[in-house]
C-alpha cells in the first residue's frame, strides 16, 4: 500500500506512505492517490490532511518507472501527465473542504505542485523546494507553471522553473509558498492542529472562503492542460533521454538542444 487514507472526526488523511523511495510517484502511488482524493470528496469530511511517511514528503516522478516508458515509447512516455498528473492536481484543487499539507524535507516537481494545489501548507527547518523539470529537459507539469506564478509572481517563478534552484523553508515563508515554518520534528503534529481545527469550525463559512480565493481557478485548469502539451512535446526529445540516463547515472547532463 503506497498510500493511506482514514476518516476520523471530520478529517480525512492521506498519507504517502512510499519512504523507501521518498515517496516518488509511480503510476500505483498516483491512482491509490487519486482515489483517495477522490473518496474524500465524496465524503463528509470537514477538513482534508495530506501528509508523508519518511524523511522526505515526495521527490516528484519516479523516474526508474520513466525511463522504462521512455524506452518502451517515447512517444507515450509523458501520456502520464494527462492521465495521472492532471486528474489528481484537479481533485485536490476541486475539494470544497480546506486541504492541510504537511511537508518534510524534499517536495520536489509533482511533489511541489501537490503541496501547492492544497491550501495552507506547514513545512519544517529542514524542507526545501524545487521544480527540477529543466534538469531532466523538461518544462513543468502538476500545474506548477500557474501555481508558481500566483505565488511568487512572474519574475520568481520563471526563475525557479528555469534555474531549478533550490528554495529552503525560510525562503518559501519570507515568499508566502507557505502557511508556517516549525521545527522538523513538529511538522505533522503542526499540520494536524490546524486540520483538526478546520475539521471542527465553520464548514460552510470556509466553503464560501475557498470559492472566493479559488475563483481563478480555472486559470490553474487551463495551465494543466498547456502543460500536458508542452511536457509530451519534451518527452521525445533527445535532451530528456540523455539527461533522464545521467541523472540515474548520477553525472552531470550534456543538452545538445536536440
Amino acid at each position: 500500500m503506497t498510500v493511506r487514507f482514514e476518516i476520523s472526526d471530520g478529517l480525512a488523511t492521506i498519507t504517502l506512505a512510499r519512504p523507501q523511495a521518498h515517496n516518488a510517484l509511480d503510476v500505483a502511488t498516483k491512482v491509490a492517490f487519486r482515489s483517495a482524493v477522490e473518496s474524500a470528496a465524496q465524503k463528509d469530511v470537514r477538513a482534508v490532511l495530506i501528509t508523508a511517511e519518511g524523511k522526505n514528503f515526495c521527490v516528484g516522478q519516479d523516474l526508474g518507472e520513466h525511463v522504462a516508458a521512455l524506452e518502451a515509447d517515447p512517444s507515450t512516455a509523458m501520456d502520464t501527465v494527462g492521465t495521472h498528473y492532471n486528474p489528481l492536481i484537479r481533485a485536490i484543487a476541486s475539494l470544497e473542504a480546506p486541504v492541510v499539507v504537511a511537508i518534510p524535507g524534499a517536495c520536489v516537481g509533482a511533489g511541489l505542485g501537490i503541496a501547492l494545489a492544497g491550501d495552507i501548507r506547514v513545512a519544517g527547518t529542514s524542507t526545501s523546494f524545487a521544480t527540477a523539470f529543466t534538469g531532466i529537459g523538461l518544462a513543468s507539469d502538476s500545474g506548477l507553471s500557474y501555481a508558481l506564478v500566483e505565488a511568487l509572481g512572474s519574475s520568481r517563478a520563471t526563475g525557479l522553473m528555469l534555474l531549478g534552484d533550490k528554495v529552503t523553508a525560510d525562503q518559501a515563508l519570507d515568499w508566502g509558498l507557505v502557511h508556517r515554518v516549525v521545527g522538523d520534528d513538529e511538522i505533522q503534529q503542526t499540520a494536524l492542529t490546524i486540520a483538526r481545527t478546520l475539521a471542527a469550525g465553520p464548514t460552510q463559512a470556509f466553503l464560501q472562503v475557498k470559492s472566493l480565493v479559488g475563483a481563478s481557478a480555472a486559470g490553474l485548469f487551463d495551465a494543466l492542460d498547456r502543460e500536458a502539451k508542452a511536457q509530451t512535446a519534451l518527452g521525445s526529445t533527445a535532451d530528456h533521454k540523455a539527461a533522464v540516463d545521467a541523472f540515474l547515472a548520477k553525472r552531470k547532463p550534456v543538452f545538445t538542444g536536440r
